[in-house]
């Protein structure tokens, strides 16, 4: 349960101006109507008259006053449910107010501050809350667009019974509702390039390179006697194993071509939304075959980078490594880059395993650069996105697509899987078209067979 203030809401500060300040238009109206009426008593000389405007004028502040004087400790709370929902999907807030004070409440309305995007403001009347009461309301949002939205501060208006006077307090802490990509459910296909494996084929880094070349370590509670290494035990008058093979996960990098020229029109159907949807599905995917995955943007920032490789490694959860990728694709938005050249300098270390790029448009230079990210990858698959093709609006005629066809057969030159992205085309369709187009390949032998992922 998150706290919906520093700890409770109190109607104790201001003075009377600020009473005053919550009449209601009923109570400003009474109020004039008193001042006017004792006005012309006094000139007409109308003692009754002048009581009926002092009683018009005294009971808006009157109730002012006694709505002021009230002593309500109520303290509220606030729970998401969940606090992470991929777009298009709802959510569930659950508010809480507990009478903390030794007085019941009067009449209160309950509202929430959202952003407009997440939908109408809420608001909710409460009767009475005994001494000690609690009292649980709920509602919905929902979001098409991802990003992070502040929920809050919760608002407690207090009325008098006649609705002359309204005050409002303020609870001054707030949650954050994170609304992520969609992620798509991939098949499993076979999209890997070379022996060090991917997917069910793992590679694994020998401790011992022959029984002369031995690195041992002492025993430890636990090992299996027969690693017990008895000639090195002998020297140096303590048991000693052999170390036991090491097994690697195998790498995938997911690239995401966020570059502003890339990419034309916004909104939740745009060819940039559909990218980073494509690069979450890819990472969850990846995640859950096995993989240690690194994102990395055109701009060389990758995460997670837990480990100096960048990499979620074994050492880190898949499901953390999947929170942290998705709250970075939640607020993710166009670089103000023009090139790849960042993310190339990234991949120059080599050994990066499987590579599967999300790509805007590319010139011809940008399709040099990951021809050369190609070398430095056991494998490469990359999806192409024509934003003519998103933004046109569909005709029986085609387009001009000379220019992004060469480009595919640049990158396919070079060893890359390439596929072209239509508008709203279905990633698993393409996942599948991608392993048809390896598998072509590789019975030519332009291209070697890999593991499962």
């Amino acid at each position: 349960m998150t706290p919906g203030g520093p700890g409770d809401a109190e109607e104790d500060k201001g003075g009377l101006r600020t009473a005053l300040t919550g009449l209601t238009t009923r109570g400003r109206s009474f109020l004039a109507a008193g001042i006017a009426a004792a006005i012309c008593a006094y000139v007409l000389g109308q003692s009754d008259l002048l009581r009926v405007g002092l009683l018009l004028a005294v009971l808006p502040l009157v109730c002012a006053t006694v709505l002021y004087r009230t002593r309500y400790r109520v303290a509220g709370s606030r729970r998401l449910s969940p606090g992470r929902v991929p777009a298009g999907s709802e959510a569930r807030v659950h508010l809480r107010m507990d009478n903390v004070s030794r007085l019941p409440t009067g009449l209160l309305m309950l509202q929430d501050r959202v952003p407009y995007v997440l939908g109408p403001r809420p608001r909710f009347v409460l009767d009475r809350v005994e001494a000690g009461g609690r009292r649980e309301v709920s509602y919905r949002v929902r979001s098409d667009l991802r990003g992070r939205y502040p929920l809050g501060p919760l608002q407690l208006r207090l009325t008098d019974p006649f609705g002359m006077c309204e005050l409002t307090r303020s609870f001054s802490t707030y949650d954050t509702l994170t609304v992520i990509p969609r992620v798509e459910p991939l098949p499993p296909v076979r999209l890997s390039g070379e022996s060090k494996g991917y997917g069910d084929g793992r590679q694994r880094s020998l401790a011992l390179a022959g029984e002369d070349d031995i690195i041992p370590r002492g025993y430890r509670y636990g090992d299996d006697l027969r690693r017990v290494h008895w000639r090195l035990t002998a020297r140096y008058g303590e048991l000693m194993v052999r170390r036991e093979e090491q097994p690697q996960r195998s790498r995938c990098t997911v690239l995401l071509d966020t570059r502003g020229i890339a990419y034309e029109g916004a909104g939740p159907d745009s060819a940039f939304e559909w990218a980073v949807s494509g690069t979450a599905s890819t990472l969850v995917h990846m995640l859950e075959r096995g993989f240690s995955v690194r994102l990395l943007t055109d701009d060389g920032n990758s995460v997670p980078g837990e480990g100096a490789d960048g990499f979620a490694g074994a050492s880190q959860e898949s499901a953390d490594a999947a929170g942290l990728m998705m709250d970075t694709l939640a607020v993710i938005d166009h670089s103000d880059g023009a090139g790849l050249s960042r993310a190339y300098d990234v991949l120059r270390g080599g050994n990066e395993g499987l590579l599967i790029a999300f790509l805007g448009d590319l010139d011809e230079e940008q399709a040099t650069v990951l021809a050369k990210m190609r070398q430095r990858s056991g494998g490469a698959v990359a999806f192409l996105l024509d934003s003519e093709t998103w933004v046109r609006e569909p005709t029986d005629v085609p387009g001009p697509l000379d220019r992004s066809e060469d480009r595919l057969r640049m990158l396919r030159e070079a060893g890359w899987t390439a596929v072209t992205v239509p508008r709203g085309a279905e990633l698993a369709d393409l996942w599948r078209q991608a392993d048809r187009q390896r598998t072509g390949a590789a019975s030519t032998g332009s291209t070697a067979g890999g593991g499962r992922s």
